[in-house]
């Protein structure tokens, strides 16, 4: 029986993930400007294509807050095709930039200054980007939870009424736990570095543990047993 988010995180620390040759915080670019993109072009997308969007945003040189503002609507619209919805995804990222540099005028100030209300006002952004974006582009200790965390938790019988109690009982497990989780590293760690690889141990066990839509919980209940 899994009792604890912290439970979850050593039974995964176990079996080897992060796997190897993981970004050190997991998701690439974390800290960056690039991971506001990500956030909203991995809504109802797969990352494999996400990463040929910013690939395709690389190339015309619009990573970095004041050229995505001074690009013309069109040109983002055509980069980002390959994650989707790309219209109505050229719009909130045109808008979010925009707003950005009205309120923060550079990406570093609002690294520093954002916070979760802010993000959240914004259209198109709901609580998994906003903490998304929170922890992987402004390197604050946020526990981000998705689907993947959702369909891990739920194999072991756990199901929560809203985001926000989910985040809350992953976040309390392994918050709680910081000292003892450092231990665990041989490189000193912060919670932030602690928070975003459990998030990324999640996705990669799922992926990595599903086959057919099933999900097998067999090498974490023999971790844990």
């Amino acid at each position: 029986m899994l009792s604890s988010s912290y439970e979850l995180w050593y039974a995964l620390k176990a079996l080897g993930y992060l796997q190897e040759g993981s970004e050190p915080y997991w998701w690439k670019g974390t800290g960056s400007f690039e991971v506001i993109v990500g956030a909203i072009l991995t809504q109802q997308s797969r990352w494999e294509s996400v990463e040929k969007s910013l690939e395709n945003l690389r190339q015309a040189d619009l990573l970095e807050l004041d050229r995505f503002v001074e690009a013309d609507e069109r040109q983002i619209v055509e980069a980002i095709k390959p994650s989707g919805f790309y219209n109505k995804k050229g719009v909130v990222l045109k808008a979010l930039v925009k707003n950005i540099k009205k309120d923060f005028d550079n990406f570093e100030y609002f690294k520093e200054e954002v916070n979760r209300e802010w993000l959240l006002k914004q259209n198109g952004i709901g609580f998994e980007s906003a903490d998304s974006i929170l922890c992987y582009g402004c390197m604050r200790p946020v526990m981000v939870v998705d689907n993947y965390t959702v369909r891990l938790l739920g194999e072991f019988g756990y199901h929560f009424e809203s985001y926000d109690a989910l985040q809350e009982w992953m976040a309390d497990g392994i918050f709680s736990q910081c000292d003892k989780i450092k231990s665990h590293y041989k490189e000193e760690v912060n919670c932030f570095t602690i928070a975003s690889r459990f998030h990324g141990k999640v996705v990669e066990y799922v992926k990595s543990h599903t086959k057919a839509k099933s999900l097998s919980i067999e090498k974490l209940q023999e971790v844990l047993h």
